[in-house]
């Protein structure tokens, strides 16, 4: 299952990525170390009611994980798209 980043055309808070290729914290957010069982900050939101947060459930590959989303459900996450709580 991959990730439906589909938005609506409704009024919603859209939120954009950071593109400032200097921030220091562009590069160590997808070179961060996560485990199962921690909760994560969504980069990009599936869906326009789901929550800002996810559940880490197991790791698939060296840049994808099993994630359940409140709201959403269980989704594949690839690294880019989330990074650790501050």
């Amino acid at each position: 299952m991959k990730l439906n980043s589909y938005k609506p055309d409704i009024a919603v808070q859209q939120r954009t990525p950071n593109l400032d290729w200097s921030n220091k914290f562009y590069y160590t957010s997808a070179q961060q170390e996560f485990e199962p069982d921690i909760w994560v900050q969504l980069l990009e939101l599936p869906s326009t009611f789901s929550f800002d947060e996810a559940l880490l459930i197991c790791q698939l590959s060296k840049d994808e994980w099993l994630a359940w989303i409140p709201e959403h459900g269980e989704s594949v996450l690839h690294t880019r798209q989330f990074c650790a709580l501050s």
